[in-house]
């Protein structure tokens, strides 16, 4: 029985840290490949100067449902585009069954009214839920170039005449930018938000798109090609990440994708815990069904070796989250049963894993906060919150990959936007009654640890108490008193950004 639980309690380990040094790897891109990076913004085509008739014409997607407390803003925002007038068009994708259709359609007049090229497409069946609104759109679009923008994003005046020119290459299908935080500094869990997506955009993107790797369309703050989409095969929805969907499509057609940090349009974070959960829900439970129906062509496909491990652990990082509860679970009876390790074994097994784990994850952060010229120790400092959060959100992210596994597609659940009205749309959560047992389970490993000397666990113990309690604390107090719900079918906010990217830190208590 002691060999078996050490088997699977260092099994696990070892897969956490491999996911623990590819993030490692991941900074080490950027590194090696900063000059290229800083070469594609330094190299955009300037069409500043260029005339109107040499420009592409440009239409913009806006797939909105039940947004009616930042509608107004996203089109404001949309009207100040600084790009001419004869080659844009602008296209308000509305599904939605309450006053945002009449708020909506107002100010698409209003903008009509002004000499602009708007529209509005309401749908009263919503197959395929986003993607299926984008399909739509893209049917009657007119311009040969299509950017996505989502409801709670406040695009800038520059966003085309920024990026439009990288389409001058024949080859590009697809041109992301960075996503911004109105909201970053509200509280503690949007500023761990905030680090985490910035991990994704100035880390992931920029590693995989100097190294030459497969990355993805984020759902949002983008521009595709028209011509790759429909050579890939259009928006499907048999996934709840279409935008990942489409993206590996296009890539395995030999499209190209372009990444620009330096273009950054500003989005808001969801602000109560439970809308959190059920964004990262939909992302974890879209990965995992892309990864289902698309990993054996990866691995059949003619891209390069490099290429093809890249895209495993680009579509897999969320089965960290089982990993990681199970890693809780055993740590008690590992604690019992085990003998506590010498300082011989300490060094050659225990240090070599949290610096797989833990040390992996803060230069990973550190170096979002570097490119972004920000001191790299706000990333440190913040540390343990930010795997206090991912260690909370472990039990819940655990049942998305399980359900992607067993189920394709699915309903949206939509993330709330506070926009003007911060009490108009709310997230309904069940008591967080696994997040309090696991918590009580691990204040068990806490003692546990203390009183058998493995003084090396101790840390980690407590992170995956506190995590558990501080996730299962925010949940049950959001939900304590709330009587009116607004139920919602639909995601608007972009599609595929990682996995909290604590899944992997605590992992390293032995």
């Amino acid at each position: 029985m002691n060999i078996a639980l050490c088997v699977l309690y260092f099994g696990v380990l070892a897969l956490l840290s491999g996911y623990g040094l590819h993030r490692l790897h991941l900074v080490v891109l950027c590194r090696i490949h900063r000059k290229r990076l800083q070469a594609i913004v330094d190299s955009a085509p300037y069409v500043a100067e260029r005339s109107d008739e040499k420009l592409p014409r440009v239409t913009i997607q806006l797939p909105l449902f039940n947004e009616s407390t930042v509608t107004n803003r996203l089109l404001d925002a949309i009207a100040k585009m600084d790009y001419p007038a004869s080659r844009l068009e602008i296209q308000v994708l509305d599904d939605s069954t309450d006053e945002t259709q009449a708020i909506a359609h107002a100010h698409v007049e209003r903008l009509r009214a002004q000499g602009v090229d708007a529209v509005y497409l309401h749908r009263v069946d919503r197959t395929g839920y986003k993607a299926g609104a984008l399909d739509n759109g893209l049917k009657v679009a007119k311009g040969d170039l299509v950017a996505v923008f989502d409801a709670d994003f406040v695009p800038q005046p520059d966003f085309v005449r920024s990026i439009v020119g990288h389409f001058d290459d024949p080859k590009v299908a697809m041109v992301q930018t960075r996503w911004g935080h109105m909201n970053r500094d509200h509280s503690n869990l949007t500023q761990i938000q905030a680090l985490m997506l910035d991990g994704h955009h100035l880390v992931e993107n920029r590693a995989r798109c100097g190294a030459g790797f497969l990355f993805n369309f984020s759902g949002t703050g983008g521009m595709w090609r028209r011509q790759a989409i429909e050579d890939a095969g259009g928006w499907e929805h048999d996934t709840l990440t279409e935008d990942l969907d489409l993206s590996y499509r296009a890539q395995l057609k030999g499209w190209k994708f372009v990444y620009r940090p330096d273009v950054v349009t500003p989005s808001e974070l969801p602000e109560e815990v439970s809308a959190v959960r059920a964004q990262q829900y939909r992302w974890a439970k879209g990965t995992v069904q892309t990864a289902r129906k698309l990993m054996g062509r990866v691995l059949r496909s003619d891209l390069t070796l490099s290429q093809r491990v890249e895209a495993f652990f680009h579509l897999t990082p969320h089965f960290a989250y089982p990993l990681m509860v199970m890693l809780s679970v055993l740590l008690l009876p590992a604690m019992i049963l085990m003998p506590a390790a010498s300082s011989l074994t300490m060094f050659l097994v225990d240090l070599p894993l949290l610096t797989a784990t833990t040390g992996s994850l803060a230069a990973f952060y550190m170096e979002a906060e570097r490119a972004q010229g920000r001191r790299s120790v706000r990333a440190a400092m913040r540390l343990p919150m930010l795997i206090a959060l991912g260690t909370g959100l472990a039990p819940h992210l655990t049942k998305a990959v399980f359900d992607g596994v067993k189920n394709m597609a699915g309903e949206f659940v939509r993330t709330p936007k506070q926009g003007t009205n911060k009490a108009r749309y709310k997230v309904y959560a069940n008591m967080p009654w696994l997040e309090i047992g696991l918590a009580l389970l691990s204040f068990g490993s806490v003692v546990a640890s203390i009183t058998s000397g493995h003084w090396f666990a101790t840390p980690f113990a407590m992170l995956f108490m506190s995590g558990y309690a501080y996730v299962a604390v925010l949940v049950a107090t959001e939900q304590k008193g709330r009587k009116v719900v607004t139920p919602v079918s639909s995601e608007t906010v972009s599609d595929a950004p990682p996995a909290l990217a604590s899944d992997e830190t605590a992992a390293a208590a032995n």
